[in-house]
């Protein structure tokens, strides 16, 4: 398990072959994971990532992430698995096993592994980011959280903007807008433009309208590239889209809605580049999962 992590995150001397097994460890780890909530072989609640699993490894491949921090949110597992593979270790976490990254205790949203952290409360983690981008300011790193369009109407947002603007603090702010926070259409949540909320504090923002991992990379990089020459904060509205529920079961949009959104799928886009070896690696990201899910299942439980 461990030489298969360490060869999908820096072995693959192919690099569109590598990203599409990240992407497909993602998706396969998320589809997972809702097979084993209807089966009720799980508790409690999740929220996948399916169709945003581009801008993870986007993000995450423009990152140092031996000095970088990272604060994600509930929708976490994407982020964590771009940025070190982990999947026993998650696995063993949702499962409540002491071998999980938090010893089985943080669950499905509260991750805290090397410079990896997440949370399930809305806009919290921005404060945190913030500072520790200020603490981090004269040693070369830098520190990104993920926001989404639903994060928009909470006040820390726009506070740690505002500080971070008036300290210089590098810090990269990642909207990834899917449109929807959790049932409510963004058009009924959000007023004005998300793409420009920063530029009011004097942030320098960028909108990308695409889940292809192409044209992802590259804005990512630019985006980090610039907090880290800069030491200046910076604001990354990316476009996304969620093609599953919210949570496990919540979805209240329509057929023909879903439907549309599968046209944007970022793995089956990745996936036709890919061409006839996409089964072989799906095959053995598969393979990696069962032996992970297998090891973290006899793994043992926290006591009380």
């Amino acid at each position: 398990m461990k030489h298969f992590a360490e060869l999908l995150m820096h072995g693959a001397t192919d690099e569109r072959a590598g990203d599409y097994m990240l992407m497909s460890l993602i998706r396969q780890f998320e589809t997972r994971l809702l097979d084993l909530f209807g089966q009720g072989k799980l508790a409690g609640t999740t929220h996948t990532c399916i169709g945003q699993e581009a801008n993870a490894i986007a993000v995450m491949s423009a990152l140092d992430k031996a000095i970088d921090t990272i604060w994600s949110n509930h929708r976490c597992h994407g982020h964590f698995l771009a940025y070190c593979g982990d999947a026993h270790g998650l696995f063993a976490e949702i499962l409540g096993r002491t071998s999980g990254v938090c010893g089985g205790r943080g669950g499905s949203q509260h991750l805290a592994h090397r410079n990896f952290f997440s949370s399930g409360i809305q806009g919290g983690l921005v404060p945190l980011a913030v500072g520790t981008a200020l603490a981090d300011r004269d040693k070369g790193a830098i520190s990104v959280v993920f926001l989404g369009d639903g994060t928009m109407g909470e006040g820390s947002v726009y506070e740690g903007l505002n500080l971070a603007s008036l300290r210089d603090c590098p810090v990269l702010f990642v909207v990834e807008d899917n449109g929807i926070a959790q049932t409510t259409p963004r058009a009924l949540g959000v007023a004005g433009s998300i793409a420009d909320r920063a530029q009011p504090f004097g942030i320098r923002s960028a909108s990308i309208g695409s889940v292809d991992l192409d044209a992802l990379k590259p804005a990512a990089c630019e985006a980090a590239d610039y907090v880290r020459s800069q030491r200046r904060p910076f604001w990354l509205h990316i476009e996304t889209v969620r093609l599953r529920a919210h949570s496990k079961s919540d979805d209240t949009r329509s057929e023909a809605e879903l439907a549309a959104l599968q046209e944007r799928d970022c793995l089956q886009l990745l996936r036709n580049r890919v061409g006839d070896e996409a089964d072989r690696f799906d095959g053995e990201v598969a393979a990696y999962l069962d032996a992970c899910f297998d090891a973290a299942m006899q793994d043992a439980e926290p006591c009380a």
